[in-house]
């Protein structure tokens, strides 16, 4: 909106300041140009007191001066507008401006100015718009500040602006400073770590030194100073005396105790020494007390141990304690004497106090500086991390703008690939459009060619161009060539060869518009010749070997070859890196490999003499690990070379450099640098070329990439897999890459195959099979699918993390490292899109590459996490190792089975005896039939397969040989001629014994041993050129003789619709009718008006009026005449004939083909076979036989009687019968003189084509009785020369030898060509060895032979076949082509007799309208005019035929009281003809039928609606009242109760209409047709009284009566008869039936016998009887009212007649047959599988019968009197208890 109105304001309105949509805003916040485009529309007259400055003042008078003028345009303005402008709100301007546009644009179209519309405004509205305004510009001052106050804040907007750059800058140096501060320290804190740990590593190093010098002496433990040494050994002495004090005090108490117990015993001892002594005295008394003595013995030596202990122990701690204190002592002295100092010395010291203080001082005060140093640090440092931190959220802003627009442009360059391929698949579709549009109209106006007729040989064309491309309508002429063909011109060209192909492959196939005829499927022949296609396929390995060998390894290897494929940032590297830690392989990049082949070249990488280049692969497996060795050490020990020129390294050497092996010296001027680049490693040679192509900026090429690859490869051993990291990336380094490592191309191999299968008409079905595609360079492809955005994703969280892990470098060296990596990643970022854009270009390439030959693409999802990716991985590469292990398992087990078969046929070839030579004699008698038999049992049996599979057993062969022998023999002896051997009678009788072995094979089949006898090399090399000729020049003439029949119909359909058209053309001329009508009209109006009236006036213009229509009828026969004359013109032209002769030379020209062919083929294995019998092949001097053609020009031509012999167009004499049938056969209506001439000549050109046909039949046949006989009279010549050269001693012998010596011969002349390295025999003495050889020669001969006549023979009933099939074509082409022009005859007949038609039709409406006219005594005021075949009044009124009436639509049945419609009844009559034909069908299974009707009546419409509430329980009822003998039903009586109302008849309306059909029935067979039924008639017809309606449109009542006759037709007929066949007496047995079955049974009677039959006089108890059965009738039937008027009716007819029984009444006799079909005996006893009870019912009825007839001496079953049966009683109680003739009451 802003730019409409920038170009308003800058083109229209042309203010003084020039507005674009960004400066909109601007340019109108002072209000000046806002008053300017008012002023420019005469609407602000103060303008010049607006000022154009933008100061707040200048602001607050234009807008105020602004709101009136405003107001009055009615724009909406008031002070928060104007705020927004002045304060420059976005699309504030726009708005005002808009609106103020579109008033003006109505203001310029009302034509006002303002004046005049401030006059035209009330006066009251004037002052409240004066009072708004003052208020407006209060408001407005209020809210627009002052200047001075926007000069204020614009100043204090810049001092705050200044002051937040200072303080950025500020904390910027801050930031700096902290950082500077931070670093400081921590280069001190590293130097003061260093410095530590050096002081620390000297005096480790000084103790160690200390430590190895010292004599480690041990000293006391204790370190503590003298006080407290001498403290304690006072303690311990201490100690040591209370110790001794206290044993002191024990010992001195021990011995207190002591003395105080010798006292004591002393005192005892002598108070009681009178006791003592008395009981000293009895010693042996007292035990117990020397026991006592003996204890303090023993506690007294105890005691004394003890105390000399305690007092050792004493002596020895008192001594050790005295040789410690002597140890404190002397330690106490030395301490002395070290501590002993001078006076000097403590000064010293004191110095040394003053200076330590000192130093104490200056360390406190440095540790100040030190406190203060680093606070300044921290505060640098953080000002630093400050200032960091604000750069690293700057560059993160800054990377995700980046990262936004890398996304824009990725989709970007994504919606301009989906542009491009939107514009390719637009483009392909709207080529594939306007070829349908092209197939469309070629078909409308072929449709218009050929009448709506489009042959299917065209459509199919049309459809095949249309399928494959191509254009369908002509783009160029291709008549005349140049040398360089435009494109359009290659075009048609291709079209012409592709319907050509289509074309012949039909014909080769048989199929499409060469499909065989019926009769000639059966006798179709094998379609290989399996004899010739071994010869050819021999030949051509002769001449051609095999280029592409299968070379596949011994032992296959269980390493696993694969690589990983994605886009970038897909996962590669990541996941071969996690399979490498789990699985011996190795990993192979593309872009490591050149930087190691760059840095292999850089470091001269040279090849060592003692590892020298390993060709093959088996030999380089063993030596990898000293070859790497090996370069390492010269990777180390290597010196820079001396520079050689690169220059001679050309792109050529490149393309030849493909694999690790090759390793050429390069072609180069300089020796001495050629030879340094030949010393190099492969390797090297291939970086130096690498870095040579990136020097000059251009890109390695993919042989390159691949040559670096391969040999990268080459050095793994062969036991170890390897994967390739994200190559190959294109399909040319795929297809390279695989040639490489597998040495097979795949176009090569195709174009090898195609070598291989050269012949296209003969295939070696018993050729080895094709070598199959070779495995595929990799086991498994693994593609990493991941979407373009998520590579995009990881690529900037890798760069993110990159930026985020940065830290300060401490060098200029680490900064320039990160800005490469930078420039790395800012490469990267370039490249991504290149990437990916080059993956999906190249991808589906790979995909397809990957896929076709074999599957071994594997896709995984890589959008996952890292663990996820690197599982799935692992798991797919372990499933891809056990597939390769159990592949390579599969193989070798293959491998073994082989040897093993081989194993096991090698030691049992040799072991099979050879089989007995057959003697001479059988020899001889077997050949020539063997001859005869097997030639023509070449051909197959119409039993198998076309394709030449023999798969029958050897019996069933066995079989086949001697059907084919017997079939075939005569033939075989025409063929022959003479009989090869002449037998004699001894011969003759050794002939009739059948071998009892399995018949031998035949030639040619799987079991045949073809002989590969060795040729001469000259013999492939003239043969084979020979076959490929056979080949070309047979399908060229095939091709283009199809062609011309192909452009042919398009000419002959050209031509006939040119014909149609020009002869309409014809009929159309003008002609003089309208002179003689305007002539007459105005002799007629200028009569004089009182001579209307007169009679004799009136009679004289009807004359005249006469006459005039007898002239114009004379014109139109006249245009009649000439327009048959112009028919018979174009009917005489001799473009049909010269059409079929044209069409008959290309057919004979196939004929030709044909014949050329079999010529060729015989001559080639005629010379192929004396080649293997070492026979020089025979000079045939005999010409070609050519095919005559039809001469279609009277002139002598001789050059071409010279080389094609010509047939003269002369009709043969003709059969009058033959002519006849075959005009009968083409006009098929009437025979029409005109076309005879056509008939006639069409006769003669078919005998003709006959006639050729059997001339190349016969003469392909005499050409191989020639062969046959040419072949035995030289085997007659050999046999007689061997009997006459070799006659010996030995003729007396049996006959075997008699007939060896020509096999001999025969073998002498193989042996000639063989050189054999044996001598040769003596030809009088022969050997059982020679004699054998002999005869295997002879046999091998006999082969020769046998296979040679076989392939001859087979080639002749191949040849035989298409000649008969060329023949049937052409017959059927030459009729198709008359029947066209014969169909365009009669069309142009038939419009030659309408057109006559339409003229005289339009003469008589013009002689209506005179005569109307002429009567009526009036003028003709309009204009009659006669134009062609049309009559108009006025010119402009055309008169037309009344028109016909309108066509009534057919009449509809409506369903009426739950009657069924006839429609409904049809349906259910043909389910019930389906389930029971015989029309009995199991009550159960009706009462089902019936129920899913009722049930699955889902808009079927077979019943009434009113039936489909009826249950189950009344179905059932319903059958019971249908039930015949208590099981089955008569569904056909069920459809004619059913299909109620209709006329019961009465018993003399059967009888007459019994008499009816009699009389129709010609031969009595008792039936009738439906064309005898309808003449016949039944005793009612349809309804005659039916009421027309008036309207046209309104169909016709439903004559339900007519249709009702034709019903019961259909429901009795017998339909499996053609035509079907009606039982009239049948039929009528069912409408015999009555309400009352006692009658009914009387009127079947009278209907079966074919008179009336009386019923005898019922007694009362039978009247009883009957009504009681009458009123036991079913409950559901109620008042059957159509029954009860027919009894009624019955009744009145009785008793109006008299009920009288004559005397001679049921004189009639009735026979036993008549009375079975009466009572059901005939037709319900045909199917006794199905209703077996009811056959036993039968059997019943005529048992009874027949002692029925025996009582009434009736023996021989003869025909009795009626009233004599009726009188039986058995058929008396039979008709009042039969009840099949009653008619049941369904309601």
């Amino acid at each position: 909106m802003s730019e409409i109105l920038c170009q308003w304001l800058n083109q229209e309105v042309k203010v003084s300041q020039t507005v674009s949509p960004k400066s909109f805003a601007k340019a109108f916040s002072s209000g000046y140009l806002i008053g300017e485009v008012l002023h420019k529309f005469e609407l602000q007259d103060d303008f010049s007191k607006f000022t154009e400055s933008r100061v707040s003042s200048s602001k607050l008078n234009n807008f105020s001066r602004l709101e009136p003028t405003l107001h009055l345009l009615g724009v909406q303005f008031d002070q928060n507008v104007a705020h927004n402008i002045i304060t420059e709100k976005p699309g504030a301007a726009t708005k005002l401006l808009y609106q103020l546009y579109t008033v003006l644009q109505k203001k310029r179209k009302s034509g006002l100015t303002g004046l005049e519309m401030q006059t035209m405004q009330p006066l009251t509205n004037i002052r409240l718009q004066n009072m708004k305004s003052e208020a407006f510009r209060d408001r407005l001052r209020n809210l627009i500040p002052r200047q001075t106050d926007f000069n204020l804040m614009r100043v204090t907007h810049r001092f705050q602006e200044k002051y937040k750059h200072m303080k950025e800058d500020f904390v910027q140096m801050h930031f700096e400073k902290l950082e500077n501060f931070q670093k400081l320290k921590e280069e001190q804190r590293c130097f003061n770590i260093e410095k530590q740990r050096l002081s620390r590593r000297r005096q480790n190093e000084i103790m160690a030194k200390i430590q190895a010098a010292i004599i480690q002496i041990p000293k006391p433990a204790s370190n503590r100073t003298l006080k407290a040494l001498e403290a304690q050994k006072m303690m311990k002495k201490k100690k040591e005396a209370e110790d001794v004090a206290n044993e002191i005090k024990k010992f001195e108490a021990l011995i207190k105790k002591d003395l105080q117990a010798k006292e004591s015993a002393s005192k005892t001892s002598l108070d009681t020494a009178g006791q003592t002594t008395a009981d000293l005295l009895n010693t042996y008394s007292d035990d117990d007390y020397i026991k006592k003595i003996q204890k303090l013995l023993e506690e007294d030596a105890f005691a004394r141990e003890q105390r000399e202990k305690r007092r050792r122990r004493l002596l020895m701690d008192q001594l050790i304690a005295h040789e410690a204190q002597e140890e404190a002592y002397r330690e106490e002295q030395l301490i002395n004497r070290l501590m002993r100092q001078s006076q000097q010395e403590r000064r010293i010291a004191v110095q040394l106090m003053h200076v330590r203080h000192e130093k104490e001082v200056l360390w406190q005060n440095r540790i100040f500086r030190e406190k203060q140093y680093e606070e300044r640090r921290l505060k640098d440092f953080q000002d630093a991390l400050d200032r960091e931190a604000a750069l690293a959220k700057l560059a993160k802003i800054d990377f995700e703008e980046q990262a936004l627009r890398e996304k824009e442009v990725h989709e970007q360059i994504a919606v301009e690939r989906a542009q491009a391929r939107y514009q390719k698949h637009y483009s392909m579709c709207a080529e594939i459009l306007d070829q349908i549009l092209d197939l469309s109209t070629k078909v409308a106006d072929y449709r218009m060619l050929t009448n709506n007729l489009i042959p299917h040989k065209l459509m199919r064309d049309w459809k095949e161009l249309f399928f494959n491309g191509k254009p369908i309508y002509d783009q160029a002429s291709i008549k005349h060539l140049s040398a360089k063909p435009s494109v359009e011109q290659l075009i048609e060209l291709e079209k012409r060869d592709f319907l050509d192909s289509n074309d012949y492959d039909d014909y080769k196939n048989m199929v499409g518009e060469w499909a065989l005829p019926e009769e000639m499927v059966d006798s179709l022949p094998p379609s290989n010749n399996c004899i010739l296609g071994h010869v050819i396929r021999r030949l051509v390995e002769k001449s051609l070997p095999p280029q592409v060998e299968s070379a596949e390894p011994e032992l296959p290897s269980f390493a696993i070859k694969g690589c990983l494929l994605g886009k970038t940032f897909s996962g590669k590297t990541t996941a071969v890196k996690f399979l490498q830690k789990d699985f011996p392989i190795q990993i192979l990049s593309i872009d490591t490999l050149v930087q190691e082949a760059i840095q292999a070249f850089h470091d001269n990488e040279k090849i060592t003499e003692a590892l020298p280049i390993q060709k093959e692969p088996e030999e380089k497996a063993s030596l990898v690990l000293q070859e790497k060795a090996k370069e390492s050490q010269d990777l180390q020990n290597v010196f820079s070379a001396a520079p050689f020129p690169l220059e001679t390294l050309t792109e050529t050497e490149d393309k030849t450099m493909l694999s690790a092996e090759t390793n050429k010296t390069p072609k180069s001027e300089e020796v001495k640098s050629s030879d340094s680049f030949s010393e190099l490693t492969v390797r090297a040679q291939l970086g130096a070329k690498s870095e040579q192509l990136l020097k000059k900026g251009k890109s390695i090429s993919d042989m390159l990439l691949v040559s670096i690859m391969v040999n990268a490869i080459n050095q793994i051993p062969l036991d170890q897999g390897w994967v390739l990291d994200g190559f190959p990336m294109t399909l040319n380094q795929a297809k390279l890459l695989e040639e490489a490592l597998t040495g097979y191309d795949r176009n090569l191999i195709e174009l090898e195959e195609k070598k291989k299968q050269i012949s296209t008409l003969a295939v070696d079905p018993t050729a080895s099979k094709e070598v199959p595609p070779p495995p595929s360079a990799f086991d498994f492809v693994m593609l990493l699918d991941i979407s373009d955005n998520s590579s995009l994703d990881r690529m900037n969280d890798i760069m993110a993390e990159a930026l985020s892990s940065e830290t300060p470098r401490e060098d200029i060296n680490q900064r320039v490292a990160a800005n490469q990596d930078m420039d790395e990643d800012q490469n990267l970022r370039d490249q991504i899109h290149h990437r990916i854009v080059g993956f999906l270009d190249n991808w589906p390439l790979l995909e397809q590459w990957y896929t076709e030959p074999e599957n071994i693409l594997i896709k995984i999802n890589a959008e996952v996490d890292k663990e996820s990716l690197c599982q799935k991985v692992k798991e797919m590469f372990m499933t891809e190792i056990m597939k390769k292990e159990n592949k390579v398992k599969k193989k070798l087990e293959e491998k073994e089975a082989e040897k093993k078969e081989v194993s096991l046929t090698e030691p049992s070839s040799p072991a099979a005896p050879p089989p007995p030579p057959p003697e001479p004699e059988r020899e001889k008698e077997i050949h020539p039939q063997q001859e005869r038999s097997k030639t023509p049992a070449k051909g197959k049996p119409p039993s198998e397969s076309p394709h030449g599979k023999q798969e029958s057993s050897q019996e069933g062969k066995g079989k086949k040989g001697e059907a084919s022998l017997k079939r075939k023999g005569s033939k075989g002896k025409s063929a022959g001629g003479k009989v090869p051997v002449k037998k004699s009678p001894a011969e003759s009788t050794n002939t009739s014994p059948t071998p009892v072995g399995p018949p031998p094979p035949k030639p040619g089949s799987e079991e045949w041993v073809y002989v590969d006898e060795p040729i001469a090399e000259e013999i492939p090399s003239f043969l084979v050129p020979y076959w490929e000729l056979i080949e070309s020049s047979y399908i060229d003439s095939i091709k283009k003789v199809l062609r011309h029949l192909r452009e042919d119909q398009h000419t002959v359909l050209a031509y006939l619709y040119d014909i149609r058209t020009g002869f309409q053309q014809f009929l159309r001329r003008p002609d003089h009718k309208q002179n003689f009508v305007s002539q007459w009209q105005t002799d007629f109006n200028s009569l004089p008006d009182d001579l209307w009236d007169d009679e004799e006036t009136k009679a004289e213009l009807h004359q005249r009026l006469n006459d005039l229509r007898d002239r114009l009828w004379d014109i139109c026969d006249a245009q009649k005449e000439e327009a048959e004359q112009e028919r018979l013109d174009i009917i005489n032209e001799s473009w049909l004939q010269d059409s079929m002769g044209i069409t008959m030379n290309h057919f004979f020209s196939l004929m030709q083909a044909e014949l050329n062919r079999f010529q060729d083929t015989k001559r080639l294995l005629q010379d192929y076979y004396r080649g293997m019998e070492c026979k020089i092949p025979t000079d045939d001097n005999k010409k070609f036989t050519r095919v005559p053609l039809v001469q279609l020009c009277t002139k002598d031509v001789l050059e071409c009687q010279l080389r094609i012999p010509l047939v003269p167009r002369i009709s043969i004499s003709l059969d009058l019968a033959m002519s006849k049938s075959k005009s009968r056969a083409l006009l098929k209506d009437k025979i029409d003189y005109t076309l005879e001439n056509v008939e006639l000549n069409f006769e003669a050109d078919e005998k003709l084509v006959i006639d050729t046909w059997q001339q190349a039949s016969s003469a392909i046949s005499h050409m191989v009785t020639a062969e046959i006989h040419q072949r035995l009279m030289e085997e007659e010549k050999e046999n007689q020369s061997a009997d006459a050269k070799d006659k010996s001693p030995q003729m007396s012998a049996n006959k075997k030898v008699k007939n060896e010596p020509p096999k001999k011969k025969k073998e002498d002349k193989k042996a000639k060509g063989k050189s054999p390295p044996t001598a040769e025999a003596s030809p009088v003495i022969l050997t059982v060895e020679e004699m054998a050889e002999m005869e295997k020669r002879n046999k091998l001969r006999l082969k020769i032979k046998e296979e040679h006549l076989a392939a001859l023979q087979f080639e002749e009933i191949a040849t035989q076949f298409r000649l008969e099939l060329i023949k049937t074509k052409a017959l059927a082409f030459l009729e198709e082509l008359v029947l066209k022009a014969v169909d365009v005859y009669k069309l142009m007949e038939k419009w030659l007799g309408e057109r006559y038609l339409k003229e005289m039709a339009s003469v008589e409406k013009l002689t209506e309208v005179a005569r109307y006219h002429i009567e009526t005594s009036t003028k003709i005021q309009n204009e009659l005019y006669l134009n062609q075949e049309d009559f108009f009044i006025n010119g402009d009124v055309k008169v037309f035929p009344d028109p016909p009436p309108p066509i009534r639509p057919p009449p509809v049945e409506k369903e009426e009281n739950g009657t069924l419609t006839i429609e409904q009844l049809d349906n259910l009559r043909e389910q019930f003809l389906e389930i029971a034909p015989k029309g009995i069908i199991g009550n159960k299974a009706f009462a089902d039928i019936l129920l899913d009707l009722v049930t699955l009546n889902l808009g079927t419409n077979n019943i009434p609606s009113s039936w489909m509430h009826l249950t189950q329980a009344e179905l059932q009822e319903l059958t019971s009242l249908l039930v015949v003998n208590s099981e089955f039903v008569d569904w056909r009586k069920f459809l004619l109760v059913t299909s109620l109302p209709w006329p019961i008849p009465l018993e003399e309306e059967l009888l007459k209409t019994l008499q009816r059909f009699k009389a129709v029935d010609d031969e009595q067979l008792g039936t009738v047709t439906f064309k005898q039924y309808m003449q016949a008639g039944l005793w009612f017809k349809g309804d005659e009284d039916v009421k027309i309606p008036e309207n046209p449109l309104e169909p016709l009542p439903f004559n339900r009566q007519e249709h009702l006759i034709e019903f019961f037709f259909r429901l009795f007929a017998d339909y499996e008869k053609n035509p079907p066949q009606l039982d009239y007496t049948q039929m009528l047995l069912y409408f015999a039936c009555h309400p009352d079955a006692v009658e009914g049974v009387y009127r079947a009677l009278s209907v079966a016998i074919g008179t009336h039959v009386f019923q005898p006089i019922e007694t009362p108890n039978l009247i009883t009887e009957k009504t009681s059965f009458l009123t036991d009738m079913s409950p559901i039937a109620e008042s059957p009212e159509p029954e009860e008027n027919v009894i009624s009716e019955e009744r009145e007819v009785k008793e109006e007649k008299g009920e009288e029984i004559p005397e001679n009444a049921n004189t009639e006799k009735i026979s036993m047959e008549t009375l079975l079909r009466v009572f059901r005996g005939g037709n319900e006893a045909q199917d006794p599988n199905r209703f077996s009870s009811q056959l036993k019912m039968e059997n019943i009825y005529a048992e009874n019968f027949i002692k029925v007839f025996q009582d009434l001496d009736a023996k021989n079953l003869e025909a009795i009197e009626v009233a004599v049966l009726l009188k039986h009683p058995f058929i008396q109680d039979l008709i009042s208890s039969y009840s099949d003739y009653r008619i049941p009451r369904i309601q």
